[in-house]
């Protein structure tokens, strides 16, 4: 079988989802707004500010009294967290040498904090990844260091919480605002795939999804799972800011699972799904809209984007309506 990238699950604490810092004991070297940035970490070399050293992250000062530093984190939209990932990038000699983290579900500020991961060493410049088993629905995460020092990135990985009903009006069922999300994808060397689910329209290139040259035969491809089970009235697909590294076709596949699938089986199916859309020219820097499907009210959950044979593309977008709600994990 030929390499893939499994990516089913959605960082909750994205700021594209709305989550946001909600309180902090202390960022006087980095500010705490930097640890849930979605963009990887840099580093710049001799930048100083007021402050000192200018680090890519939440970074606190050496503390000199009892206690450890903390930041509070509010999720834009609540759900439950299955990964735990603590990158120190670039903290050499100024990292944690522990952290932990505590969640809680609330709707009027009153924090019942339950310990959700405890105590893990952290190593200098380096990468952490913890697998939890919890299915707590959370909307409030405190990250609690020990006793200071600094964070490149956060991320809790997992699945949103959102509710659906049968409606006749028509969503975004692409949205990960509704709950769609990645499940794999061939490459995303330049940019990640959850891009082109995001919501609101690409800044740049860095914002869309984007392969690296393919020089053998074959081509690109993401598999998304929808927000719910719904039938498909036209989509939009964009290339905006892609004008030289834009793919020459690309056509869409969608099935309905109606049952938990292994993710590699769900990918050698997906080759015999029905095709949506037959394989159509895009332009650079576009938007096209296309209401013509190969669907005859077929309900579907998933859909796979053909790109060929790579490139990038900065948003898609399947708007109709749920039929059935269901949740499949």
């Amino acid at each position: 079988m030929k390499k893939f990238k499994i990516t089913n699950h959605i960082n909750l604490v994205s700021p594209i989802l709305g989550s946001k810092i909600y309180e902090f004991s202390d960022q006087f070297f980095g500010k705490a707004s930097r640890l849930i940035k979605d963009e990887n970490p840099i580093f710049k070399d001799g930048v100083y500010d007021s402050h000192g050293k200018w680090m890519d992250g939440w970074e606190t000062r050496r503390k000199r009294d009892k206690g450890n530093d903390y930041v509070i984190i509010k999720l834009g939209i609540p759900g439950k967290i299955s990964e735990v990932e603590i990158d120190t990038a670039f903290f050499n000699g100024n990292q944690p040498e522990f952290a932990s983290i505590d969640v809680c579900f609330s709707t009027n500020s009153q924090f019942k904090w339950q310990n959700f991961l405890n105590k893990k060493k952290l190593k200098p410049n380096s990468f952490h990844k913890f697998k939890v088993r919890n299915n707590r629905i959370v909307n409030f995460v405190r990250l609690n260091i020990f006793p200071d020092g600094g964070v490149a990135r956060l991320k809790l990985l997992g699945d949103l919480e959102v509710h659906h009903k049968i409606s006749t009006k028509k969503i975004d069922l692409a949205s990960v605002l509704n709950g769609a999300k990645i499940v794999a994808c061939s490459d995303e060397h330049f940019g990640v795939a959850q891009n082109i689910i995001s919501p609101g329209k690409s800044i740049n290139m860095g914002n869309g999804w984007e392969t690296k040259r393919r020089r053998g035969k074959g081509f690109d491809w993401v598999i998304i799972k929808l927000a719910n089970i719904g039938i498909v009235d036209n989509i939009v697909i964009q290339t905006h800011h892609f004008k030289g590294n834009y793919p020459a076709t690309f056509s869409l596949q969608g099935s309905f699972v109606s049952k938990n699938s292994d993710v590699k089986k769900l990918i050698n199916n997906s080759a015999k799904w029905k095709k949506l859309v037959s394989n159509t020219k895009l332009k650079p820097h576009d938007n096209l809209k296309i209401s013509e499907l190969n669907l005859n009210s077929e309900k579907i959950n998933y859909v796979k984007l053909n790109i060929f044979p790579d490139g990038g593309i900065s948003r898609l977008r399947i708007f109709g309506k749920i039929t059935c709600v269901m949740q499949l994990k």
